[in-house]
Formats: structure tokens, C-alpha cells, sequence
């Protein structure tokens, strides 16, 4: 019995139960062997490539770019280095125009005007979109909404060059199209409101300068009319200049008076008709220059009181016509300013209308998972490997 030798099956080329048997085993091995691996990498790596290639909607992009500029820019450095040494003094302004243009772009209020228009709600909840990047409420709030506007609507300015672009994502080409055409028109409206409002505002601040000026100088003009109304008396200058010329007349005519009758007195009798009628000629002489020269300067109606007011009324009525000079000058000048800096949006690149689905970017999302999971299982690795060997 112990010496019998049984002969070993025979199998036909065609047969080979065996080779696939082993291979099966050598591959529950290896994957036994390799599960962590398995769980780590390879299983999500598969799950993201099965959602992205089976289930994860088709989406086009249309994009266009665009400058805000001023009627008086002119063309200069636009790099960063050249804003740094504050060669290129426009830039700045033109800066601060377009990042409010964008800044409306990418706000709630925006939105919510373009669902107005072209009820971006439903193009973001078309039939063939998946259900993990459509927008999932039909009646979303607006911050619900603005949050998934801004994932599908990307407004990005180059500071370098000063280009805006504009980009948006959908499920339909022509939702892509109809949504960007009417973000630059909305950018464009935007742009035309900032002007009315600059204009209004620098017309209006240049235009109550003007009319406080006027008022101001209708005010002393009827004081000055007042006054000499008052004073019966057109123009206090004047009369001023002639009563000192009179004064001055009559104290020269006194002094001569007073000349003559000293060369008489020694030589005519005081008695003599000639000497009575020059002493009683310097006597009226000089009573009418006390007379006179207290019209200058005694009383309340004293020419010298009188022409102090009046020149002060003068001086002041001068200031506000100059102010009214300046603000009537200031007025147009502020209306070439506010021409010559109006803002306008320059299209760089029209809005184009997509045909082939860029995103989403499957080959590079998968790949990105796969080696993001593999560097994290390789540190995982060597870093038990580590471990067991310590503890050794």
C-alpha cells in the first residue's frame, strides 16, 4: 500500500484552473497585505474619479475683460514699482474707480439685480445639473444666494496692468452668456450712476458757493444804498475830499490874512478903516475854518465818522464781489473737471460664448486627490515604520 505510487493529473494547455487560482490568492494577499493603502488611496481616488466622470455636470465658462478709465488719462507706468515712486500720480484714482466697479460686481445688491433680469436662479438649478454644485434651494436667501453666485462668478483685477476680467460658469452655454452680458451692462450702469452723482455733487457744492457769494454781495450792496440814503449823500468820498480841500482853502486864505494885517499893525492906526476891515477878514476866515474843519472831525455826522463807515461797508462789499469772482470761476472750473473725469469701461475682451465644457477639470482633480492621498499615506507610513522601530 505504502509503496504505490499514484500518478498526478494532467491538465490540456488549454485548461490552467491553477494560474488564475493563484493569481486570485496572490491578489487577496496583496491586498490583505495593503488594505490600509487600499482604504487610504485608492478607494476615494476611485470614488472621486466615479462622481466626476458619472455623476458631476458639464459646466461652460464665458469670460471678458475690461478697463475703467478717465476722459483725461494718459498712458504712464502701470507697474507696482512705478506706482512706488509715485510716478504715474493718475493710477492710483483709476485704481480706486475700477476696484468700485468690481466691488459692485461682487455684491448682494448686484445680484440681486441680475436675478431681476435674467433670474439667475433657474439658469443655477438647470435639469442637468448635479445635485452637488447646482444651487440647492429654488427660493434661496440672499446670503445664500451671493455665497453660490460667488463660487460660479469670479471678478478678478490685475493691478499691474488694470484689467478686470469677469468670468462665469454655468450648466448651459448661453445662461454663461446671458449672465456676463449683463454683468457689463450692470458695470457699465454702475459707471454712469458714479458719474451723475460726482457731477451732481461737485456742480452742487461749486453752485451754493456761488449763490452764498451773490447773497452776500446783494447784502452789502443794499447796506452801501442804505447808507447813503441815510446820509443823503452819494458818494461820502467825495464829499470828503472837497470839505478838507475847502478847509485847506480857507486856511490859506487865513494865513494870509493873518500875514497882512501883522505887516500893518506898526504902521496903520487900528483905528484906520483898512486894518478894521483885515482884522474882521481874519476874524470870518477863521471862524469859518473852525467851522469847516468841524465838520471833519466833531459830532456824529462828522465826514471823517461818515467816511470811516462808508469805507469799511466799501472794503467788505469788494471782498464779496471778489468772493463772487472766485466762486463764479470756481463753478466752471469744477464743471471742466468733472467733464474731463468722467469714467468710462473700455472692453478689452468681449464676452464670448462658450462651446466646449472646460470644467470641471476631471483628469486634474483626480490626479490632485490621488497624489495628495499618496503623500499623506506615504507619511502615515514612515511615520509607524518609525514608530515599531522604537519600540523594538
Amino acid at each position: 500500500m505504502h509503496g504505490i505510487i499514484r500518478p498526478q493529473p494532467v491538465y490540456e494547455p488549454h485548461e490552467k484552473p491553477g494560474a488564475m487560482a493563484s493569481f486570485a490568492i496572490s491578489l487577496r494577499a496583496w491586498a490583505k497585505r495593503n488594505r490600509a493603502f487600499l482604504l487610504i488611496v485608492i478607494v476615494p481616488t476611485l470614488v472621486t474619479a466615479a462622481y466626476y466622470y458619472l455623476v458631476a455636470a458639464d459646466q461652460y465658462q464665458s469670460e471678458a475683460h475690461f478697463v475703467v478709465r478717465t476722459a483725461d488719462s494718459s498712458p504712464g507706468l502701470s507697474s507696482g514699482f512705478g506706482q512706488f515712486l509715485g510716478m504715474t500720480p493718475g493710477i492710483s484714482q483709476t485704481r480706486s474707480d475700477a476696484l468700485s466697479v468690481n466691488d459692485y460686481l461682487d455684491s448682494q445688491d448686484a445680484v440681486l439685480n441680475l436675478n431681476r433680469r435674467v433670474n439667475i436662479i433657474d439658469r443655477f438649478r438647470r435639469p442637468e445639473a448635479d445635485i452637488a454644485t447646482r444651487l440647492q434651494s429654488a427660493n434661496p436667501t440672499p446670503e445664500a444666494l451671493l455665497k453660490y453666485y460667488r463660487k460660479q462668478v469670479s471678478v478678478h483685477f490685475d493691478s499691474d496692468s488694470g484689467i478686470t476680467k469677469l468670468q462665469v460658469r454655468t450648466f448651459r452655454p448661453a445662461d454663461s452668456y446671458a449672465i456676463i452680458k449683463q454683468l457689463m451692462l450692470m458695470g457699465e450702469q454702475r459707471v454712469n450712476l458714479l458719474n451723475q452723482r460726482s457731477l451732481t455733487d461737485t456742480l452742487s457744492s461749486a453752485g451754493r458757493q456761488l449763490a452764498d457769494a451773490e447773497t452776500a454781495l446783494a447784502a452789502f450792496q443794499v447796506r452801501m444804498t442804505s447808507f447813503r440814503q441815510q446820509r443823503g449823500d452819494i458818494d461820502p468820498e467825495g464829499s470828503g475830499r472837497a470839505q478838507i480841500g475847502l478847509v485847506s482853502t480857507l486856511s490859506i486864505a487865513l494865513t494870509q490874512a493873518r500875514a497882512q494885517l501883522a505887516s500893518m499893525q506898526g504902521i496903520i492906526s487900528p483905528s484906520s478903516p483898512q486894518y478894521v476891515a483885515t482884522a474882521a477878514r481874519v476874524r470870518a476866515l477863521s471862524a469859518q475854518v473852525a467851522g469847516q474843519s468841524g465838520k471833519l472831525v466833531v459830532g456824529g455826522d462828522a465826514i471823517a465818522a461818515n467816511l470811516g463807515n462808508y469805507e469799511d461797508l466799501k472794503v467788505r462789499q469788494e471782498f464779496a464781489a471778489k468772493r463772487y469772482e472766485a466762486a463764479a470761476a470756481n463753478l466752471e472750473k469744477a464743471r471742466d473737471q468733472a467733464s474731463k473725469q468722467q469714467l468710462y469701461i473700455v472692453r478689452v475682451v468681449e464676452p464670448n460664448l462658450p462651446v466646449k465644457s472646460q470644467f470641471p477639470e476631471r483628469g486634474r482633480i483626480v490626479l490632485t486627490v490621488f497624489f495628495s492621498l499618496l503623500i499623506t499615506y506615504a507619511i502615515g507610513w514612515l511615520v509607524m515604520a518609525g514608530v515599531k522601530e522604537h519600540s523594538l
